[in-house]
């Protein structure tokens, strides 16, 4: 691993990376990962895991337990090699990972991503993997259903060992020959049943001895009456275990057969369970996608050092390389300085390794062709170098090593020499690294180098605040702004005496107390400034907040006047429909006159009648479709009894509501009202006052004498009820509704039959299915009454 990545910890995050794989090859790949400096490439590479994160975000991540590498098994199978059952079933554990992950993602199918490629490119083999999983039972065991031969075979040997032990268990059981044995059992030995005799008695049974007790006083004897079967179930054992070899050779040669495609397959496992660890990871930290560019600009918001606990670590904003090329960060020990340039190298390794950063959104990040650091001590006994020695050494290979594409840390540069030297050296270190292109960030405590920074272009101080009240830092970068060591501030707080403090005050010198004073002024202005901007935000955010609520309000505003629009066109409609079935009665009577005419002596008294019947059913037309304006003809001599005030109920005439006055009427007599939801202005003119002990009927609340004759006939066309009637019955009343029906131009009916035991539903529909005037006919269904009625549609 290279020293500079040692030095800024990538190999931490990396461990903890590995511990989210699941197999020892992507633990190994997560463990190697180099940074790549290809800016494509880390683009790629960042969009994968954000694929996986969103992925795993939707839908859960997939398992890749069981994956492990298989290639030497396959490799020797394809050779030629038999396989144990151990090997065999960790190759169906293989294809059953590389099914399940193609499975997930068919199930996922419907969002497209980056790494769709190493799905589409696993090939699962559900035909490899029973076979092997339906054979091996274990690694010790094989199925009975491996292979007919085999399951004949065990069932032989099955048979025949329940013959040699039911002919042993009846010479256990034989009075004669249980004084000759040591117990009553039957062993095995080598294989093969046995009985215990004791030694003294060997004689009285005949058979072949395989073994003897420890003590020499029982022998395992096997009767000669069983050494045939004995010898049947030996030679069985031997097909069996021929039968094992000769499926285990079979099954090694299928999976050799497949070696390529386990092995392809296998390889985009791993790659799939680096990619979603990567995602796993970027959960942990709570990472989001940085934008990345190979210019060196680093602007990184909120960002939080992956290796400190969360609990503990701030978040700071670092930018670099977009206004100033190098940044020197001064201010106290334990600061957090050192965290500072290592969280700008680390994150930068991070996303050249293809990993989120523990970053607000849109923060940008840089890819670079070397990270160069120097922090720590490296002192080496060994090599007789010293701290300062050390430090020198590292620092020369990264000036020889730096160009315009390399970022470039250093810890505490000059330090651990004489201090005027050191500062001296550092700011010509700077310089020359400076003039080689590369983006550099360093801490100091040198003044001199402060200055330096002020009086240089593309050069910028920073600090790291310290909250001299308290004796704490507060770990946050601040850039622009040079540090205090505050030496003096905090040794007073500790309980200096003033006067020691005094004189050292008087020991500074002019200038550099002059500086400090600037030093002073400029963070006393920083406060400030960063009171007031934390004043505007939180009125930028109060102004977003109420213009979200008015924006809430409009949308609810919106929404109503959508509501009562549709609710007014859903009374429109109803209008209509109203007004088209008086027209049809109209017309029906009109037909009815006619007939009545042809017959009639009187003709002029028809003509009268029906000139009557005309101008009645016109009325009662203009009445349905346009209620308010008749009702506010019938009433323009009205006047107001009294001056309305807030709070009178009143009749709003041109749209027929009850409303509320809100406000008296102005200059112009408009009022305000409320009806119902809406609030409104109209002319006094419209309104009609009301009274609480007397109540006025709206205009089109009550229909008029015709509307209530004809619209309760209009119902009872549409619904003909012949509960309670027999079946002769009903298809009477049917017929009724039906011509009645057919007359007035309607094109459905409702029958009501009822449930009961369908003796009336079976008669009715029988009717109807013969009837000349039906088109089809149905149950009703939810809502309609179910079985209780029959939907009939006319001709």
């Amino acid at each position: 691993m290279n020293k500079h990545h040692i030095a800024l910890e990538l190999p931490k995050v990396l461990d903890r990376l590995a511990s989210f794989t699941s197999c020892e090859d992507a633990k190994e790949a997560a463990l190697n990962l180099e940074p790549e400096s290809n800016l494509s490439l880390v683009n790629v590479l960042l969009q994968q895991t954000a694929d996986a994160h969103m992925l795993m975000a939707k839908f859960g991540a997939p398992s890749f337990g069981g994956l492990k590498n298989v290639n030497n098994s396959l490799s020797r199978a394809g050779a030629g090699s038999v396989l144990n059952m151990r090997e065999l079933l960790d190759i169906a554990e293989v294809l059953r990972v590389i099914r399940s992950l193609s499975e997930w993602k068919d199930r996922n199918s419907g969002i497209v991503t980056g790494i769709d490629t190493y799905f589409t490119s696993l090939v699962p083999n559900k035909f490899l993997e029973d076979r092997i999983t339906s054979a091996i039972i274990s690694e010790e065991e094989m199925s009975d259903n491996a292979s007919p031969a085999l399951y004949d075979i065990r069932r032989k040997i099955r048979a025949a060992s329940s013959k040699v032990r039911d002919q042993l268990d009846k010479m256990t059981r034989s009075s004669h020959f249980q004084k000759f044995l040591r117990e009553s059992i039957v062993t095995m030995r080598n294989g093969r049943y046995v009985v215990p005799v004791k030694a003294e008695h060997r004689g009285e049974i005949s058979g072949l001895v395989h073994d003897t007790s420890s003590s020499g006083a029982t022998v395992f004897i096997e009767p000669a009456g069983v050494v045939e079967a004995n010898n049947e179930i030996k030679v069985l054992q031997s097909k069996e275990r021929d039968e094992i070899d000769r499926i285990l050779f079979e099954l090694s040669a299928e999976a050799g057969g497949f070696y390529q495609s386990i092995k392809s397959s296998y390889e985009c496992a791993v790659e799939l369970n680096l990619i979603f660890a990567k995602a796993k990871l970027a959960y942990e930290m709570k990472a989001s996608l940085p934008l990345v560019n190979d210019k060196g600009c680093i602007n990184l918001k909120n960002a939080r050092h992956p290796l400190i606990d969360p609990k503990k670590v701030v978040a700071t904003n670092i930018s670099l390389g977009r206004d100033f090329d190098t940044l020197v960060i001064t201010g106290p020990n334990t600061g957090g300085k050192t965290v500072s340039i290592k969280t700008i190298g680390l994150m930068s390794l991070m996303a050249m390794c293809g990993l989120m950063l523990p970053v607000s959104d849109q923060s940008e990040i840089s890819v670079f062709d070397r990270v160069l650091a120097d922090i720590g001590d490296e002192q080496s006994i060994e090599q007789s170098l010293s701290t300062f020695s050390s430090h020198m050494v590292n620092i020369i290979s990264i000036i020889e090593a730096a160009d315009e594409n390399t970022l470039v840390l250093i810890d505490e540069l000059g330090a651990g020499t004489d201090p005027v030297e050191g500062a001296a050296l550092a700011i010509a270190i700077l310089e020359k690294i400076h003039e080689k292109g590369a983006k550099i960030a360093a801490t100091t405590h040198y003044a001199e180098l402060k200055a330096y920074a002020l009086e240089t272009p593309r050069i910028e101080n920073g600090s790291c605040e310290f909250d001299v009240a308290t004796l704490r830092p507060t770990y946050r970068l601040l850039i622009g702004t040079p540090g205090r060591s505050n030496a003096f501030a905090i040794s007073l707080r500790l309980g200096m005496e003033s006067g020691i403090i005094d004189r050292a005050k008087e020991l500074v010198s002019q200038e550099n107390a002059h500086f400090e004073n600037v030093i002073e002024s400029l963070e006393s202005s920083r406060q400030s400034f960063e009171e007031q901007r934390a004043r505007a935000q939180e009125l930028t955010a109060q102004a977003e907040a109420e213009k979200r609520e008015a924006q809430q309000y409009k949308d609810s505003i919106e929404k109503l006047r959508q509501q009562e629009l549709e609710k007014a066109q859903s009374q429109a409609l109803r209008i209509v429909e109203q007004a088209r079935r008086s027209a049809m009665a109209l017309t029906a009577e009109l037909e009815k006159l006619k007939k009545e005419s042809e017959s009639a002596r009187d003709k002029g008294e028809m003509a009268r009648r029906a000139k009557q019947l005309m101008k009645k059913g016109f009325a009662e037309f203009d009445e349905i479709t346009n209620p308010v304006v008749a009702s506010a003809a019938a009433d323009e001599n009205y006047k107001l009894p009294r001056p309305l005030r807030p709070g009178d109920e009143v009749i709003v005439m041109d749209i027929g509501k009850a409303a509320t006055v809100l406000s008296a009427a102005d200059k112009k007599g408009n009022c305000e009202v409320m009806a119902g939801t809406m609030k409104l202005r109209t002319p006094q003119s419209n309104l009609r006052l009301t009274e609480k002990t007397k109540q006025t009927k709206k205009p089109r609340n009550v229909p008029n004498k015709s509307e209530r004759v004809f619209s309760p006939g209009a119902e009872a066309q549409t619904r003909c009820d012949l509960r309670g009637m027999n079946v002769e019955e009903g298809i009477l009343e049917l017929d009724r509704y039906i011509d009645q029906c057919l007359r007035l131009g309607l094109g459905e009916l409702t029958v009501i039959h009822g449930k009961g035991t369908g003796v009336l539903r079976k008669g009715i529909q029988e009717h109807l299915r013969k009837s000349s005037f039906v088109k089809s006919f149905r149950l009703g269904v939810y809502g309609e009454g179910e079985n209780g009625v029959t939907i009939v549609t006319l001709k």
